[in-house]
């Protein structure tokens, strides 16, 4: 999963928790019973996905050592079986929460992620496309390289623990992989595409975004998935057209941005340039999927720091969501997921696929409340 690093127009006005400089830390807490009572109201209402969602949830999550322990500093000092017990759990006395919502305040430790999290979101973009060279798709999606290597560093010292090398060899020497300049503008990359959209703005958001839905000319739909990345690093399109003056800060969003290119296609490819990053696709029948290897749920699914809140934790979250008819929402979520830019106690959530939740993705920039769930 990958997700756009700009700043958008959405003011942060749920609970700013202090010095965001700070190392992430989970602090024991007891809510208000009025918020696990709004949490409740919204899980009964989605029942069947959220369910679904802590179904997937659990079959990684049993797939985890029990006696390990997934937080790191800053966490609770809990196994994987705590996190598994919790989920099923929760599984269990989902249908009876709209008789009895305290169950979330009387069976579950609460645990405020501090400070509060910067919460963001990503969707999955639809494009028409074609699987076949078509002079109304000019664009090429391109699968992974074969000539893109990769080897773990941490297997060579522990200081490059987690690190990762993407190269190439050529006359027998290693070199960085090829850079979005070289693969698109100078056609550097001798492997074909694995199929063709509109533009080449549409496989840039593509690849913000890390996966999506290609319609083709039949009527059929196939999921384009993340399948790797160049190595280099990600530069923000946002980022880049606010320090050159082109977009005012408070005006940033991916709906902006695109309203930008639009107006200006003699800019297109230079400024697509800017970012060095690639990222590369694979074409499945089913999809998205998360980091855990299952389908991602929308408006449940969230993106974490697995370092700081593993995969397959709950988690109650308080934000302000745009578009919302008053604003402000609280849901249960699960971490299904993980991206390059989300560090320490930053979240970003899947918000689907279609035009709410491009609006959606395109404007959620936010403090929010968030707390870990785990059963007494």
């Amino acid at each position: 999963m990958v997700m756009l690093s700009a700043v958008c127009a959405c003011a942060p006005t749920v609970h700013r928790g202090g010095d965001l400089t700070a190392p992430p830390a989970l602090v024991e807490t007891r809510p208000d019973a009025g918020l696990a009572e709004r949490l409740a109201v919204r899980a009964v209402r989605d029942e069947e996905a959220v369910g679904r969602a802590i179904d997937l949830s659990l079959e990684y999550v049993r797939t985890r050592e029990p006696e390990e322990r997934p937080f790191g500093a800053g966490g609770p000092d809990v196994t994987w079986e705590r996190v598994r017990e919790s989920l099923e759990y929760l599984r269990a006395v989902l249908p009876g929460l709209k008789t009895d919502p305290d169950v979330l305040l009387r069976d579950f430790v609460w645990y405020e992620v501090i400070p509060g999290p910067l919460m963001t979101g990503y969707y999955e973009p639809e494009m028409d496309g074609s699987l076949a060279p078509h002079p109304g798709f000019p664009a090429p999606i391109y699968g992974l390289p074969r000539s893109l290597e990769s080897v773990d560093l941490g297997a060579f010292h522990p200081r490059w623990k987690g690190q990762t090398l993407v190269y190439r060899v050529e006359q027998g020497q290693i070199r960085p992989f090829f850079t979005r300049r070289e693969i698109d503008t100078e056609k550097r990359l001798a492997d074909a595409p694995i199929a063709w959209t509109r533009s080449p703005v549409d496989v840039y958001f593509l690849q913000v975004q890390g996966s999506g839905r290609l319609r083709l000319p039949d009527g059929r739909v196939r999921h384009v998935l993340y399948a790797g990345k160049n190595g280099r690093e990600y530069v923000s399109l946002g980022e880049v057209l606010i320090g050159r003056g082109l977009v005012p800060g408070e005006e940033m969003s991916m709906q902006r941005i695109r309203r930008y290119l639009a107006g200006h296609p003699e800019q297109v490819e230079e400024l697509l340039n800017a970012n060095p990053s690639y990222v590369f696709f694979r074409l499945t029948e089913d999809g998205p999927f998360g980091a855990m290897g299952r389908a991602l749920t929308p408006m449940v699914s969230m993106a974490t720091d697995p370092a700081f809140l593993p995969l397959g934790s709950i988690l109650a979250v308080d934000a302000v969501l745009p578009g919302r008819e008053n604003g402000s929402a609280a849901f249960l979520g699960l971490a299904q997921d993980r991206g390059g830019a989300i560090k320490g106690s930053r979240l970003d959530l899947f918000c689907g696929a279609g035009q709410d939740a491009e609006f959606l993705a395109g404007h959620l920039q936010a403090r929010s409340r968030v707390f870990l769930l785990l059963k007494k």
